[in-house]
């Protein structure tokens, strides 16, 4: 699935070694293809000025967006010829540049909402052609010379900025820079060339990926191996589509691969299974389909066009566009957590290891072993029953409890509007009120029910925020979002019911949005979740998942959906252990990856060499030697996480830290409304307008720490202050 946008988008107090030392602010970066134009003239707006989605159609959309893309770039060239003469280029660039952006914007929004929402209205194909066609657009205003100048000279120019236009002109600079607009001759030439090969390499590298993926296939004939299967997975599994009637299929696709890890009792199915996932590409079976010479060849092209940009590596060109601001302070971080998470690891193994062997199993855990006995330890352990607590959770009461928690925190009312355009009967539509405000100051589309082939579906990602429409005060428009989700819709007078997995998606997305809709910033290129670092863009979502495990909030948004009944208080303590489950283990697998993407793109050393080096610690289990997980690793080679796979972990970090805050305020004196009351005044309202270090500084009063995120998980604290 393709990005939407590919976005550029702490920590010491008294440690024995400063964490963080940040420096330097952030931007984005696009680039991308050209596509045909239909200049016929359409709109997609109403006079309400919301979307007209009852009459939208595919060749709408096309010329739409092929009309306003041309007109964009049209207006990018003519303020570029009064860039040179320009005495204010807030007034005379930025704020032309911003009423360029409300049209595209709008419509690119409408056609990311149906893609996701209706793909049936909005085919893949031709959502690619308008997502590449509005990208090209929007890229000309950050490819510019002369606008790329004009924002060096007015930061020179100007000593007392607001941070929000310190922001803006910091973006601007900091695309040109990472754009290579201040290349020359023929360094210029070869970072065009450069760039070309590289888009080439990483093509072929997840084309490949994809075909080693769906190469592999597996046959399942004996219905005992299947007993145990959840009916989605051997329904999925089933060729003849049926959970009861076989033969099952086991192929290395997510939906399919990580649950039948998990639920398969055969040892020798699950070697097979696992074998074939981590040996993708490798070479060891089709030669053709080996991936390593295309690895190294990304590596030393981003090492290439980091030199050329002035960087001494692809880390140091990533960290611009990262709150951690360095490799040093990510590395310090990362260590600092394997600290507690590496002996916790041995522990589990070893409990794990004693569990399975109770059980029947007579020889060593291997890897293809931790899923299937995770699960049962855990089922074991806490009786964890995700069917029995969806019961707890009818969708009407989560909703109506998480919007009455957001008012409640943060002073706003959520009011459903009716006789609102949508793309679907089930699509409700909310206008956020601030308590001192009569009118809407934003926003949203609620899209709740999964519709079979009408809806994009990726395996354990069960909801979506798009946005819409940035906050801009040069048009005067306001927030719009929509948030689109694949809850199972209700059957027979029955509501739906949401697993405490979706509850927790459901609270993280509208946690996202939030920072969207609740932006003060004045100018959309920085407002709410635009101009985010990467390391921070998830911190509010993450925010929110906290409140699921609060107990005030869990018992509000609990009822059994018969007797109203609270989720009892037995299980809200297992929803606790559950999450602390091995959580020593999970935690060192994502400081692996993150540390392995770092070395991949901060060294020369061959990616095999570095995995061996790097295995023994951060895992129990010995290195098998067939092992070749990188050259599949398509997040970090072709997508766009290369050099920043540790961002998730770094949210985590900092959003568990920022809820610590509400913790504190409710153990000690501090009321927690005033801590509702901060937080939306920094985080959701600055939102991409200041850097997150000194957002987060505003908010907590000093510096990240990991101690919240080790504390959730229930690791130790092994970080000796001073």
């Amino acid at each position: 699935m393709a990005s939407f946008i590919l976005r550029r988008n702490i920590v010491s107090r008294h440690f024995k070694k400063p964490f963080y030392q940040n420096k330097r602010n952030a931007g984005y970066v696009v680039l991308i293809p050209e596509i045909g134009e239909d200049a016929e003239k359409n709109t997609l707006l109403l006079d309400n000025g919301l979307p007209e989605f009852n009459d939208v159609t595919i060749e709408k959309c096309i010329a739409s967006i092929s009309k306003q893309s041309m007109e964009y770039e049209s207006g990018v060239r003519e303020v570029e010829q009064s860039a040179a003469e320009c005495k204010n280029a807030f007034v005379e660039i930025f704020q032309p540049l911003e009423k360029l952006d409300s049209q595209l914007e709008l419509t690119w929004g409408v056609t990311k909402t149906l893609y996701l929402g209706n793909s049936s209205l909005m085919p893949t194909k031709s959502y690619l052609q308008i997502h590449e066609r509005a990208h090209k657009a929007r890229s000309s205003k950050f490819t510019s010379i002369p606008i790329f100048q004009a924002a060096v000279n007015e930061k020179n120019r100007l000593k007392d900025l607001t941070d929000e236009e310190q922001r803006l002109l910091d973006k601007y600079i900091l695309e040109g820079k990472l754009n290579g607009l201040d290349v020359k001759g023929v360094n210029r030439e070869r970072l065009n060339s450069v760039l070309t090969t590289l888009q080439k390499e990483r093509n072929l590298f997840r084309e490949k990926v994809n075909f080693a993926t769906k190469a592999f296939k597996s046959t399942i004939s004996d219905e005992e191996l299947v007993k145990e299967f959840p009916e989605s997975l051997a329904k999925s599994m089933s060729v003849n589509n049926d959970a009861s009637k076989g033969p099952w299929l086991v192929t290395l696709q997510p939906h399919i691969y990580e649950p039948f890890m998990q639920y398969c009792p055969d040892r020798t199915q699950r070697w097979n299974a696992w074998q074939g996932y981590v040996q993708r590409c490798s070479g060891y079976g089709n030669k053709e389909l080996e991936t390593s010479t295309i690895l190294e060849n990304i590596r030393s092209l981003r090492q290439e066009q980091a030199t050329i940009l002035g960087f001494d590596t692809y880390v140091d060109m990533s960290m611009e566009t990262k709150m951690a601001g360095s490799i040093e302070n990510v590395k310090n971080i990362l260590d600092s957590l394997l600290e507690s998470a590496r002996p916790m690891q041995d522990i589990e193994m070893a409990a794990l290891q004693t569990f399975a062997n109770e059980r029947g199993l007579n020889k060593k855990l291997e890897h293809w072993d931790i899923p299937y006995w995770q699960r049962k330890q855990k089922w074991s352990m806490y009786n964890f029953d995700e069917d029995k607590i969806r019961e707890y959770f009818p969708l009407p009461r989560v909703v109506n409890s998480l919007f009455n928690l957001c008012s409640t925190l943060f002073k706003i009312q959520i009011v459903e509007r009716s006789n609102v355009q949508t793309w679907h009967k089930d699509v409700k539509f909310y206008d956020v009120f601030d308590e001192s405000s009569n009118s809407p100051i934003a926003g949203f589309y609620f899209d709740p029910y999964a519709r079979q082939n009408d809806k994009i579906r990726i395996y354990d990602d069960a909801g979506w925020h798009v946005s819409i429409r940035n906050k801009c005060a040069v048009t005067s428009t306001q927030p719009l979002s929509a948030l689109i989700f694949n809850f199972q819709a209700p059957v027979d007078g029955k509501q739906s019911l949401l697993s405490f997995k979706e509850v927790t998606i459901l609270f993280q997305r509208f946690g996202h949005s939030l920072r969207h809709l609740l932006t003060k910033a004045n100018y959309s290129e920085v407002a709410g979740l635009s101009n985010v670092e990467w390391d921070a863009a998830e911190v509010c979502g993450h925010v929110m998942t906290h409140w699921v495990y609060d107990p005030h909030t869990i018992h509000a948004i609990s009822g059994h959906y018969n007797t109203e009944e609270p989720l009892p208080d037995d299980i809200v303590q297992n929803l606790h252990n559950v999450r602390r489950h091995m959580s020593g283990y999970e935690l060192c697998q994502e400081l692996y990856l993150s540390r392995l993407d770092l070395e991949l793109y901060s060294t020369k050393t061959f990616w095999r060499d570095l995995v061996r080096q790097m295995w023994p610690k951060y895992n129990v289990l010995p290195f098998d030697k067939y092992d070749s997980h990188p050259l599949s690793f398509t997040k970090i080679v072709s997508e766009d996480w290369g050099a920043a796979y540790y961002c998730h972990l770094w949210s985590k970090m900092i959003a568990a830290d920022i809820f610590s805050a509400f913790d504190e305020a409710r153990q000690g004196d501090e009321d927690i409304l005033a801590v509702g009351r901060r937080y939306r005044d920094t985080f959701l309202a600055t939102g991409g307008a200041c850097h997150p270090s000194e957002v987060f500084r505003r908010f907590r009063g000093r510096d990240p720490s990991p101690h919240a995120l080790l504390k959730n998980l229930g690791l130790p604290k092994n970080i000796v202050e001073e």
